[in-house]
């Protein structure tokens, strides 16, 4: 059996990116259903709203779910709350300290160079995200993936999870011949049907190639010093763009100013300038055709991978 699969309960050998805002309980679910590893993003979140988000997604699947933190926000009251609730806890931005690795737990680390994917297994982390610098969002890698994953396939004991610019089956097929036991894709489920992010972010990703997309800064309000990848028009735009850039529509009828350059991508309830928000897009984007069912496309990845 695929060492990834046995380890975290999934079927396929396939990990959903837990991208904050975007991947909401429906689109962790539906991924879960659909044999692959469901991940919620809730950095940001009290314990209490953690809850709550967490237990919307177990009421929606009984599939192999898991949570992602980032160091750099997180609470150790946080941390508790979702260790308590959810069996894999991944963990992001920051040096791996056995502090941050609740016992009992499946604890994965994303890392960006063979050393932090050491520290990570030597506190204590089960499985290492392997993050290329072709990825999407926050970007902690600096090499190739094709570079880093052998590199850390010959440094660690334990399943290694391939992240970046993976959007086709034969990225897949690359990336487990490399060494990784499973990958980590986000920007194709940015455009899941289940997805929550704005219609307009999904167009442009759609009409976007890889040759589109760049790392930067520019979106640090509230996390400076954080080097990202979207697409190249975003920086553009948020440039000349207003402040606010955009409101967030509350449930209360309430809307809430979004800041120019905030970390945030645009959802589907924000309006306002979203091709100015951080449109986040890794080399994969390739593959965005549009919207599609988050079962159909961990379907089209995973083609003869089941996990036997």
């Amino acid at each position: 059996m695929n060492a990834f699969c046995e380890l975290v309960g999934c079927r396929v050998p396939l990990q959903q990116a837990g991208m904050g805002r975007v991947a909401n309980p429906a689109l962790a679910a539906a991924v879960a259903d659909a044999g692959g590893l469901g991940m919620l993003a809730l950095s940001r979140h009290s314990p209490e709203a953690a809850a709550r988000d967490i237990g919307d997604l177990q009421s929606r699947t009984s599939g192999a779910i898991g949570v992602t933190l980032l160091v750099e926000f997180m609470t150790p009251e946080l941390l508790a709350a979702v260790a308590e609730r959810v069996r894999v806890v991944e963990l992001f931005w920051g040096w791996p300290k056995r502090a941050s690795v609740p016992q009992g737990n499946v604890v994965g680390w994303q890392v960006g160079s063979v050393d932090e994917a050491k520290a990570a297994v030597d506190v204590g982390c089960r499985y290492v995200i392997a993050q290329g610098v072709e990825a999407g969002g926050h970007v902690r890698g600096s090499v190739p993936l094709a570079e880093l994953v052998p590199s850390v396939r010959a440094a660690v004991d334990v399943p290694i999870v391939a992240a970046g610019g993976i959007g086709t089956r034969d990225d897949v097929a690359r990336a487990l011949a490399l060494g990784a036991d499973a990958v980590r894709v986000g920007t194709r489920f940015v455009a899941a049907s289940e997805s929550a992010a704005h219609p307009v972010y999904v167009d442009m990703l759609g009409a976007a190639t890889a040759a589109d997309t760049e790392i930067t800064e520019v979106f640090g309000a509230g996390w400076p010093n954080a080097p990202h990848r979207v697409l190249s028009s975003s920086i553009r735009a948020a440039v000349a763009g207003p402040d606010p850039v955009a409101t967030i529509d509350n449930a209360d009828g309430t809307a809430t100013p979004f800041v120019r350059f905030g970390t945030a991508p645009p959802t589907a309830n924000m309006t306002g300038d979203i091709g100015a928000m951080a449109l986040y897009a890794g080399t994969g984007v390739d593959a965005v055709h549009g919207r599609m069912p988050a079962a159909a496309i961990v379907a089209e990845l995973t083609e003869g991978l089941d996990a036997e």
